[in-house]
């Protein structure tokens, strides 16, 4: 059996030869029919072409449907990265954008602080609100400025409109402010056009109560608060806010400084009245109220 199987190797062998030397002679005469340069062999060839291609356009179409399909793969893999890249710059567009919005509030808050108007005599300290520990029981804030930058105990803070409360409790670079809606503050205030004085007291609401009002026949919604300067507490005539009329039927404050958005505060430098040291101080002596004494007349 192997003897059989050798033997029937051996008889396609020369099949085989034949065949591939066939082929070979058919690609050498093609190549030398493509080749020569006649009018002759060129209408050859043509009318070779012309009778072959519409017999085999049929097998070149799935050929042909591959070249389109990688071509057009070639093209969504292009535009697959330029979408990838566009979205990646869009992330970045949409973070400065966002940082822009912050700088351009920033800039706006600054420019209230530049635009408010004071006392000439009054300096002042600019800074930033780090936290709101505001809670159901405290109302304050907390900036970071502190002894470092001279801030004192009592001293006024304000944002860019109006009054926000005063410094109580300093650190070596932080301070904590105590809100005028905190039920701890209590300020005098007054009250314009009327010019009475009353105290601003908190509640813990957004709206400050008015206590002491002795003529409430002469205060009407929407006057003018300022801070009143009694007992050097603030400097006199910052603008705290309007009078309004609460649901409780009780004259009640709104607020002229921005609660919502407290980022920037100014810290305004203010020692009061100069202190009594002592009590001569208050009245001036005796021989010095009643002035120099006379000379007694003489004896006629």
């Amino acid at each position: 059996m192997a003897y059989d199987g050798d033997k029937g190797q051996d008889h396609f062998r020369p099949i085989r030869r034949i065949f591939a030397g066939g082929l070979i002679l058919v690609c050498l005469a093609v190549f030398l029919l493509w080749r020569i340069d006649s009018p002759r062999v060129e209408r050859l060839r043509t009318d070779v072409v012309d009778a072959t291609l519409p017999r085999v356009q049929w097998a070149m179409a799935p050929i042909t449907a591959l070249v389109k399909m990688s071509d057009n793969f070639s093209t969504y893999s292009a535009l697959y990265q330029q979408n990838q890249e566009l979205r990646r710059e869009l992330q970045q567009m949409r973070a400065w954008k966002e940082a822009a919005l912050q700088l351009e509030q920033k800039n706006a808050r600054l420019l209230d602080l530049n635009n408010v108007k004071l006392d000439a005599r009054l300096t002042y300290v600019t800074g930033t609100v780090l936290a709101d520990s505001g809670s159901p029981f405290r109302r304050s804030v907390l900036l970071n400025v502190g002894e470092h930058d001279g801030i004192q105990e009592g001293w006024a803070a304000m944002d860019g409109i109006g009054l926000v409360g005063r410094i109580s409790g300093v650190g070596r670079t932080t301070a904590r402010v105590i809100l005028l809606t905190d039920p701890a503050s209590s300020i005098p205030v007054t009250i314009q056009p009327s010019g009475q004085r009353v105290l601003l007291s908190g509640d813990n609401s957004t709206q400050p109560r008015i206590e002491f009002l002795e003529s409430v026949e002469l205060v009407r919604p929407g006057d003018r608060v300022v801070s009143s300067g009694d007992a050097g507490v603030f400097p006199a005539g910052i603008l705290v806010g309007q009078v309004i009329r609460g649901p409780d039927n009780r004259f009640r404050v709104r607020l002229a400084a921005d609660y919502e958005r407290l980022e920037f505060l100014r810290v305004l430098r203010y020692s009061g009245p100069e202190p009594i040291r002592e009590t001569g101080q208050i009245v001036r002596p005796l021989a010095a109220m009643q002035g120099p004494a006379q000379p007694e007349a003489a004896d006629e």
